[in-house]
């Protein structure tokens, strides 16, 4: 067989799979195709997610679920205002021998782990809030001077509850650039919220059944980057990605009017990734310009923000992010 051969093969195989996790999941975690479509996103990239809704609609549930069916020893850190990096990091302790000789033992934290919740994490100091940001970004920290790394994979899905500010500390954008994709988690439709009444009010509750394990995850992100990605889609992202910066000379006035800073290279970089997610979520062997439009919102909302005078007049980034996403595939089909 060819080289591309292989690759179909490849892709169709974990398609399948990918289907078999989502039924797997929503066995446990009803409705909300979207909000598990995109924590699977973030997964097959690689990546990390920042989980954004009201409390009681399940975010912890999904993360213990996804920890279930896609084989990852998961942990989960509930932050508080008085939380330590050594809470989270770990920290060496000194034992005594028998013969009472002494020596430093290193006693690892809950960030040792391959699926990390960190719940509620703006409740946090921004110095236990930094502690993460090697992790993160590296798959390693430093304690008492010694590089310790977290193995592959390693994924940090947090949450944060977008009404409740008092007693909390927003997150620095060096931060909320290391999530590859924000999930906004809304209310259920009624009908879902029907079939959540049902199947949680009973005597037993449903369980998730294992589907990946830890090897074929990461033989998962290894063949998502080997996934081919037409160039009419490249630029499309390099369009997006810098019609948002408010000191390129191509920006509409709009958004020089109205965004104070831009999506840096790393905005593109996820958005090549999480467009190949979401074609291989939807059984497609390439992503298209769909696919961009998309995942532009989850990529880039937590990426930019509005100056002082569209916030006071109301202006919505959501709103911002879909209509110039919108415009540039049209411009494209009146090219």
């Amino acid at each position: 067989m060819s080289e591309p051969a292989d690759l179909v093969a490849e892709i169709e195989a974990l398609e399948d799979k990918l289907r078999l996790a989502k039924e797997s999941i929503t066995h446990r975690f009803i409705g909300q195709e979207r909000v598990v479509d995109l924590t699977l996103t973030a997964l097959l990239c690689g990546g990390h997610g920042l989980l954004i809704g009201l409390p009681g609609l399940g975010k912890t549930l999904l993360v213990e679920t996804l920890s279930t069916v896609m084989g990852l020893n998961g942990s989960r850190i509930q932050f508080t205002p008085d939380l330590m990096p050594a809470d989270i990091l770990g920290s060496e302790v000194l034992d005594t021998a028998d013969d009472g000789s002494r020596q430093f033992r290193f006693v690892p934290g809950p960030v040792f782990c391959q699926l990390l919740m960190a719940d509620e994490i703006n409740r946090a100091s921004p110095r236990t809030q930094s502690a993460l940001l090697q992790a993160m970004q590296e798959k390693t920290v430093t304690v008492a001077g010694e590089n310790r790394p977290l193995g592959a994979p390693f994924h940090v899905l947090a949450t944060q509850n977008p009404i409740e500010q008092e007693g909390t500390y927003p997150l620095p954008e060096a931060q909320l650039d290391r999530f590859l994709v924000q999930i906004d988690v809304p209310y259920p439709t009624r009908q879902t919220e029907r079939d959540i009444l049902t199947a949680t009010t009973g005597i037993e509750d449903a369980s998730a059944t294992q589907i990946f394990t830890q090897t074929e995850l990461l033989d998962a992100q290894t063949l998502l980057r080997r996934m081919p990605i037409g160039d009419s889609v490249v630029e499309m992202i390099l369009d997006l990605v810098r019609a948002f910066r408010p000191e390129e000379p191509g920006a509409s006035d709009r958004v020089r009017e109205t965004v104070a800073w831009g999506p840096g290279p790393r905005a593109a970089q996820a958005l090549m990734m999480t467009v190949r997610a979401r074609a291989l979520l939807q059984g497609r062997l390439a992503p298209n310009a769909e696919d961009v439009i998309d995942m532009a919102r989850p990529v880039l909302s937590h990426r930019m923000a509005l100056n002082f005078a569209a916030r006071a007049r109301g202006d919505s980034l959501a709103e911002l992010i879909e209509s110039t996403a919108a415009g540039l595939t049209q411009s494209e089909v009146a090219a």
